[in-house]
């Protein structure tokens, strides 16, 4: 939410403006990296910025960075687009089909586990041309239905649209993901970064697997910069073609007023779409009946100790 922060238990988006207080909460918890997960051990800083990294491009610019074919890239592009609830607003994408959206639950529900409207849309913007459909918000599957009680591994969501965006081409399930992985992290809703709507482009890679849900979804951090608003956000993995790995949920930060290197205490982290994640997409693209906003399995209860911050942009 646009210069709004929200204090909460578990993953926030990616922020911009943090008050003082809770960046002294932050400072208290810590990143907390659990030992017995594979994968997770010493971070060693880079000169990667994040919570406001300059490494992030626009279309035009990421193209000519890349010598990629701008209208192209903003085709193979047009999946990803904004998720609009009332005044909240967080990133999200068309996956496996063009009526399916892929989100972080906390886009859709607030602190309370309410809707944080009665209505919500999926943005996005085809050959130039603003497209905005309505979300069925009687298919919202999450993770926890209480996104902000839940460890941040479980803070996905995942729903139908009232119509498929026929011209639109939906992103793929990646086979998987894993530290070290390179990926592109592409989203609209950044509050802190030219406007919400503009797509921002960037190439960074997967450095540790710092949670993991029962049965399903990981937790990684990344070196990516974000801004509050993007929650939801493409992960995108392959070397031939792009598909979407994870999403990006939240950040942790010793600091997070001041912009400061990558390391074990200053990073943004992603929830991978596996387990039932992976299964609430492949239902919803199948057009499984029955789905409704709900917990998708008994999720873990987090504590402030885990430091971990999320929140949806305002417009």
């Amino acid at each position: 939410m646009k210069n709004v922060e929200i204090r909460l238990f578990a993953a926030a988006l990616c922020a911009g403006a943090v008050a003082a207080a809770a960046a002294a909460s932050s400072a208290q918890a810590g990143m907390g990296l659990d030992a017995n997960v594979a994968g997770v051990g010493a971070i060693a800083p880079t000169k990667v910025l994040v919570l406001g990294s300059e490494h992030r491009a626009n279309a035009e610019q990421y193209a000519v960075r890349n010598k990629l074919d701008l209208s192209t890239l903003k085709r193979v592009h047009a999946a990803s687009g904004l998720v609009t609830c009332g005044r909240a607003h967080g990133a999200g994408q068309l996956t496996v089909a063009n009526d399916v959206i892929t989100t972080a639950a906390h886009v859709f529900l607030d602190e309370r586990g309410a809707h944080r409207s009665r209505a919500c849309h999926f943005v996005t913007d085809v050959e130039g041309k603003k497209r905005r459909i309505p979300i069925d918000m009687s298919t919202i599957v999450a993770g926890a239905a209480k996104p902000y009680s839940a460890k941040a591994v479980n803070d996905w969501a995942v729903a139908r649209l009232a119509q498929p965006l026929e011209d639109v081409s939906p992103y793929d399930l990646a086979e998987q993901v894993g530290v070290d992985q390179p990926v592109e992290f592409v989203s609209r809703g950044h509050s802190d970064w030219r406007n919400a709507e503009t797509m921002s482009f960037e190439a960074c890679r997967l450095r540790a697997q710092t949670n993991q849900a029962k049965g399903g979804t990981r937790e990684f951090a990344f070196d990516c910069g974000t801004g509050d608003g993007a929650s939801g956000g493409a992960v995108l993995a392959g070397e031939q073609r792009l598909r979407l790995g994870a999403i990006l949920v939240g950040w942790r930060s010793s600091d997070p007023a001041r912009v400061a290197p990558y390391s074990q205490d200053n990073y943004n982290f992603v929830v991978s779409i596996e387990g039932p994640f992976r299964e609430a997409v492949l239902a919803a693209a199948r057009r499984d009946t029955g789905t409704a906003t709900a917990q998708s399995q008994p999720a873990e209860k987090t504590s402030e100790a885990e430091g971990a911050r999320r929140s949806a942009g305002r417009d």
